[in-house]
């Protein structure tokens, strides 16, 4: 039996929230955020409710904008023209397909506090730390995908002091998720931090790689299955968004450090009996991550830096 820990995620959240409430307290600012939901999704509705009560806590401005999906790009349109909003998110999914991406896209990088855009995403595989030539801009980092490095930071999976591209080195993870939202670019902020990453879909798994001679991060097919890499993992992370999806305990490397994401619970009820650390859910920390975003983003509209 392992000595498991279940770490929940509002205690991960904790400090970044009385970190959040008090810059806006002392700097006696008030950041706003526009959410729209085009959706129905029982998902997207429990985020708007999180994103909602998290803001009005710490002291962010929200809005939350219910629209019909074909009128939401001239609303993210007028929104990115609107000098009163600092930070935009959209509840996916919309349509499930390529549109979603061009949305993503229409959002203004500097008010991207979801980091799903291009240049956010781009820096992400290139493990470019800043988004402007001079270095003065910082990336934005996808939120999902930040909340979990912080919390494998707050596990001391993710070694924070140590130099960059060394911080999981030696650590071998299975991301079972492959999204262009979550988990592939998860997948490559681990690679780039020195992990052995597996990345699981229903197709096959791949292996993410560090960055090469050309400073790209790159996804290669192998011939394992989800079944092989499990037992090697030190760390798994699981999206699966469904509930009939469940890591089969007796995969699991004794004091494995397990983290769901999903909307579902994707590992079994005995899952403790294996793991070391086990994470039931990120989202309160991934509220944290969009309104720490949201900070860094209206200090940088501040100097009216365009992009």
């Amino acid at each position: 039996m392992t000595n498991c820990k279940t770490i929940l995620a509002s205690k991960v959240a904790s400090s970044f929230r009385n970190h959040i409430k008090k810059t806006i307290s002392t700097r006696k600012i008030q950041p706003t955020l526009v959410g729209f939901l085009a959706n129905e999704d029982p998902a997207a509705k429990k985020y708007a409710e999180w994103t909602a009560k998290s803001c009005n806590e710490t002291g962010v401005r929200f809005n939350l904008v219910k629209v019909d999906k074909d009128a939401l790009e001239q609303n993210i349109i007028d929104a990115n023209l609107d000098k009163d909003v600092n930070g935009i998110m959209v509840y996916y999914p919309i349509f499930g397909n390529h549109l979603d991406l061009y949305l993503q896209n229409r959002v203004n990088p500097l008010k991207d506090v979801e980091g799903l855009g291009n240049v956010a995403v781009r820096n992400v595989y290139q493990y470019k730390q800043c988004m402007d030539d001079d270095a003065s801009v910082k990336s934005i980092i996808p939120c999902t995908p930040l909340a979990i490095v912080k919390i494998l930071e707050y596990i001391n999976r993710y070694k924070a002091d140590f130099h960059c591209g060394t911080r999981l080195k030696g650590q071998t993870i299975t991301v079972i998720n492959r999204s262009e939202i979550v988990g592939r670019p998860l997948a490559a902020l681990l690679a780039n931090e020195g992990a052995t990453v597996y990345s699981v879909d229903q197709s096959n798994v791949q292996t993410f790689t560090e960055l090469d001679s050309e400073g790209k991060c790159t996804a290669i097919d192998t011939n394992l299955k989800c079944l092989d890499v499990i037992p090697q993992s030190d760390i798994v992370i699981t999206g699966v968004p469904t509930p009939n999806f469940k890591v089969p305990t007796k995969l699991l490397k004794p004091g494995v450090a397990s983290i769901n994401f999903s909307t579902f619970a994707n590992f079994e009820p005995d899952v403790t009996s294996k793991a070391s650390y086990f994470v039931p859910s990120v989202g309160k920390v991934t509220v944290a991550m969009l309104e720490c975003n949201l900070l860094r983003l209206y200090d940088y509209q501040q100097r009216t830096m365009p992009l």
